[in-house]
C-alpha cells in the first residue's frame, strides 16, 4: 500500500529536477499536456488550409506556394521543437507547464497573422510580422526550457546549450526581418538562410554528449497524433465539398461520391501513414530521426495541402472558383502524390531496402492518379475524379495488407 507520501509525491506539480527521461521507459505515451498543446495547432491547420484555397481558387498560385511554404514550415518546426524537447525533459511541473501555456499563446498569435502573410504576398511583399511575433514567443520559451536542461542536465549541458544557441541566432535573424522592410527577394534569401540555421541546430546538438534522451516510441506516437490532426483538414474539405453538392443540386449520388471520395482519401492516408515502421527502426538507430522527423515536414505540409485540394473542388463546384476543372483536381492530386512519395522513400530511408513490390505499388498509383487527370482533362465531372483520386492511397494499403507487411517483417528482422 501506498504511504501517503508518495501519493502527494504523484499528485502534486512541484518543481523536479530537469535531468533528462528514461529513453526506455515501458508504456511511454503521450500526456495530456501534449494533447492540449496540439489542438493549437489544429487552429493553424486551419487557418492555414483556408488560407491556400483562397489562394488556389483564385489561380494566385505563387502567393499560395510562398505562404503556404513559409506557414508549414513555422507550424510544423515550432510544434516539433516542442515535442522533442518533451519526449526528453518533460517533468510536468508547474514552470514545464506555465512555458507550455506561454508555446501555445505564441501558436495562437501565429495562427492569426497568417491571413496578413498571403494577403501580403499576393501584392508582391512579405508582411510576415504577426506570425513571426508568435513564433518568436514560443522559441524565446523554448531557449528558457533549454537553458534550464543545461543547468539541471550536466552530462548533457554542451547539447542543451547548443540548441538555446541555435535558437537565439535565430530568433535575432526573424525579429530582424520584421524590423527592416527588405524587398520580397532580399527577405526570402534571409528567410532562407535562418530556416537552415533552424535546421542545423539539432543536427549539431545531437552530436554532442551523446544527445538528448528523447523517447523512440513515444516521439513516433507523438508524429502519428500530429498527422491526424492534419487529416481532420481532409474531413473539413469532404464536408465543405459535401456542402456545396447538396446545395447545387440537393442529396444526390454525386454527393454520396463527394463524401466516399473525402473521407476513402483521408482514411486512406492515414492508413498508409501507420504503415511506417518508425518506432521499431529509430529505437534501434536513433541516427536516422534527423532526416525521419524533416521528412515529416513535408509529410504534415501535404497532408494538409490535400484537405485544402478537397475545399478548392466545393469552391469549384459552387462555381466561385476562378480556375478549370484540371487545375481543381490537381490542387488535390499534387499533395497526395507528394504524399505517397514521401512515404515510400521514408520507409526506404528507415529500413535501407526497396522491393520490387514496392516498384509496382508505385507503379499502380502513379496509373490511378493519371488516369484522375486524365478524366478531368476530358471534363469529367471532378467529384468522380476526386474518386478515381481516392483509390491511390489504397494501392499501398492493399499491396501491404496483402503481402507487403511479410516483407516488411523479414526487413525488420535484420535491421
Amino acid at each position: 500500500m501506498s504511504s501517503p507520501a508518495s501519493v502527494t509525491e504523484v499528485l502534486h506539480h512541484h518543481i523536479r529536477r530537469m535531468s533528462g527521461r528514461d529513453p526506455h521507459e515501458k508504456h511511454r505515451v503521450a500526456s495530456s499536456l501534449e494533447l492540449l498543446f496540439d489542438l493549437t495547432f489544429a487552429t493553424c491547420f486551419a487557418f492555414a488550409a483556408t488560407q491556400l484555397t483562397h489562394a488556389l481558387a483564385a489561380g494566385e498560385y505563387t502567393t499560395a506556394l510562398l505562404g503556404f511554404g513559409f506557414a508549414s514550415f513555422c507550424i510544423c518546426w515550432a510544434w516539433f521543437n516542442f515535442s522533442w524537447f518533451a519526449s526528453a525533459y518533460d517533468t510536468d511541473d508547474w514552470i514545464f507547464r506555465i512555458a507550455t501555456l506561454v508555446q501555445m499563446g505564441g501558436v495562437l498569435i501565429l495562427a492569426i497573422g497568417l491571413p496578413r502573410l498571403f494577403s501580403s504576398i499576393e501584392h508582391g511583399s512579405l508582411d510576415n510580422s504577426i506570425m513571426v511575433v508568435g513564433y518568436v514567443i514560443m522559441r524565446v520559451a523554448m531557449i528558457f526550457q533549454w537553458l534550464r536542461a543545461a543547468k539541471q542536465d550536466p552530462s548533457r549541458r554542451r547539447t542543451c546549450l547548443t540548441y538555446a544557441a541555435a535558437i537565439t541566432v535565430a530568433q535575432i535573424g526573424w525579429i530582424a526581418i520584421i524590423l527592416f522592410h527588405f524587398p520580397l527577394d532580399i527577405t526570402l534569401i534571409l528567410c532562407g538562410i535562418w530556416f537552415l540555421v533552424e535546421l542545423a541546430g539539432p543536427a549539431l546538438a545531437e552530436r554532442k554528449d551523446g544527445g538528448t534522451p528523447w523517447h523512440a516510441e513515444h516521439m513516433t506516437e507523438r508524429h502519428s497524433l500530429f498527422a491526424i490532426i492534419a487529416l481532420g483538414e481532409g474531413l473539413v474539405g469532404t464536408v465543405a465539398t459535401l456542402s456545396a453538392e447538396m446545395e447545387h443540386q440537393g442529396w444526390t449520388m454525386d454527393a454520396a461520391l463527394a463524401c466516399i471520395a473525402g473521407v476513402g482519401l483521408t482514411f486512406g492516408m492515414w492508413w498508409v501513414y501507420s504503415i511506417l515502421p518508425s518506432a521499431k527502426v529509430l529505437h534501434r538507430h536513433r541516427s536516422r530521426a534527423f532526416i525521419w522527423s524533416y521528412g515529416q515536414i513535408l509529410l504534415i505540409a501535404s497532408i494538409v495541402a490535400t484537405g485544402a485540394g478537397l475545399d478548392v473542388a466545393a469552391t469549384f463546384i459552387e462555381n466561385k472558383a476562378h480556375i478549370g476543372s484540371l487545375s481543381v483536381l490537381l490542387a488535390t492530386a499534387i499533395p497526395v502524390t507528394l504524399f505517397l512519395g514521401l512515404i515510400y522513400a521514408l520507409h526506404y530511408f528507415l529500413v535501407r531496402r526497396f522491393d520490387q513490390l514496392h516498384v509496382w505499388l508505385l507503379l499502380a498509383t502513379g496509373i490511378v492518379i493519371a488516369a484522375s487527370v486524365t478524366a478531368a482533362i476530358y471534363g469529367v465531372g471532378i467529384v468522380i475524379c476526386l474518386v478515381i483520386l481516392m483509390f491511390a492511397p489504397i494501392i499501398t494499403v492493399v499491396g501491404y495488407e496483402v503481402s507487403g507487411h511479410r516483407h516488411q517483417g523479414e526487413v525488420l528482422m535484420e535491421q
